[in-house]
């Protein structure tokens, strides 16, 4: 079955959702090429007006896959920072997509799931929903997906929550400029509903050269972009391989404390 499902209406609006509710629709892989390729073919195809970023079930994402992560804590420096390129290129192509995004956050988003978030240009959040950037516990850092965060919390919140790697609520969340909006849980489909019908509204074409010029007023680009992803995929895969990293992981699949925990 696939891991991400693609839903389509007559308006042009696409509806991804991540298809893994027994994991917490956390993601390996499989699912980041899934995503990279629907990606791409939303951006090739005329007829598409925006995109929804949603969850199936109770989360929206909790970042990388337990068996994913297993996998690459016993890959090599050079293959981990492969792989961080491949989920690099797929916060790329969702932040920098031509059509407006939305996220349609169902429940919590931690780690990279929290980076899905903050490459949407709308993001709308359950009240019941919690983040977290929890890679520091880990003895790693949140480097892919650190450019999008940071753009959205700021430095002050940053230096908080990239270090810390504490959980907070969709209150909280909201007051960092995270997420936008803080709904009711039974009230998130009306919600979305709402802004797509805004969204609407606008020229297509107009609405492409909006959001262009959001980064270009920010200063940065797909290639400004790309020669971050540099950096970050040769962090996280130095990290991952690092002694700390290596107990780190360890710790988190044998479900004990890591060695640095008092």
């Amino acid at each position: 079955m696939s891991k991400l499902t693609q839903c389509r209406d007559e308006n042009g609006v696409v509806t991804l959702t991540l298809n893994c509710p027994e994991v917490h629709n956390a993601f390996d892989d499989e699912l980041i090429s899934e995503l990279i390729e629907a990606l791409v073919a939303v951006e090739k195809d005329p007829q598409l007006r925006v995109v929804v970023l949603t969850g199936r079930g109770e989360s929206f994402s909790a970042g990388a896959d337990l068996n994913w992560m297993r996998t690459m804590a016993d890959a090599s420096e050079h293959e981990n920072e492969r792989d961080a390129l491949h989920l690099a290129r797929m916060m790329r192509l969702l932040n920098y997509l031509k059509i407006p995004t939305i996220a349609r956050i169902n429940g919590p988003a931690y780690g990279g799931g929290l980076g899905l978030v903050a490459c949407c240009d709308i993001t709308i959040a359950v009240a019941s929903a919690n983040f977290a950037l929890t890679e520091s516990r880990l003895g790693l850092a949140p480097a892919v997906i650190s450019p999008y965060v940071y753009r959205r919390i700021g430095e002050s919140n940053a230096r908080r929550y990239f270090l810390s790697g504490e959980r907070f609520s969709a209150t909280r969340a909201r007051r960092m400029g995270l997420i936008q909006q803080v709904v009711d849980d039974q009230e998130l489909d009306s919600a979305v509903e709402r802004v797509l019908g805004q969204l609407l509204k606008a020229g297509p074409y107009a609405t492409g050269h909006c959001k262009k010029l959001v980064f270009h007023a920010a200063g940065h680009d797909v290639d400004v972009q790309l020669r971050l992803d540099q950096y970050t995929a040769r962090l996280i895969a130095h990290l991952r391989v690092s002694l700390e990293g290596q107990e780190g992981i360890s710790a988190f699949l044998q479900k004990r404390k890591p060695s640095w925990r008092v």
